[in-house]
């Protein structure tokens, strides 16, 4: 994985229209424009404890993370069950959800792949819980 540290100095203010875009059957386009969002503020609430990974592999792609995805990490916040997590293996590191019962296990979003148990003297650490999922729909991204 590639690690990205949160400028908390950085500021990106975005058109930021009130209206809801429909998912389902389409609505009457309407101009209400909110205003702006700092997507830095709105989505880093721990600069300082924040970090952008870059993901490789497919074992979370049921959870659309796929290969590419930016994940905004924290460090700062205390994993519960059901988070996804980073977290630290013997051989490297991993994103996975944190299942805490029936019994503590890190679970792949991918049946491909195989749980991977927590024992109490297995050599895991949990790092981090992942807020925020980034996908890039336009490969690369295009400039108008």
């Amino acid at each position: 994985m590639d690690w990205y540290k949160i400028d908390a100095s950085a500021s990106l203010d975005l058109p930021f229209y009130l209206e809801r875009i429909s998912a389902g059957f389409p609505s009457p386009a309407q101009d209400y424009l909110d205003g702006a969002i700092d997507l830095v503020r709105q989505l880093v609430p721990h600069p300082s404890a924040t970090y952008v990974l870059r993901v490789t592999g497919d074992s979370m792609r049921d959870a659309a993370i796929v290969e590419g995805s930016l994940l905004l990490v924290d460090f700062s916040l205390q994993p519960r069950h059901g988070d996804i997590v980073v977290a630290r293996l013997d051989d490297g590191f991993t994103v996975k959800r944190l299942q805490l019962w029936p019994r503590p296990r890190l679970w792949p979003e991918n049946p491909a792949y195989a749980p991977i148990p927590l024992h109490e003297n297995a050599n895991v650490e949990i790092i981090g819980v992942v807020t925020t999922v980034i996908q890039t729909l336009q490969n690369p991204v295009r400039a108008r």
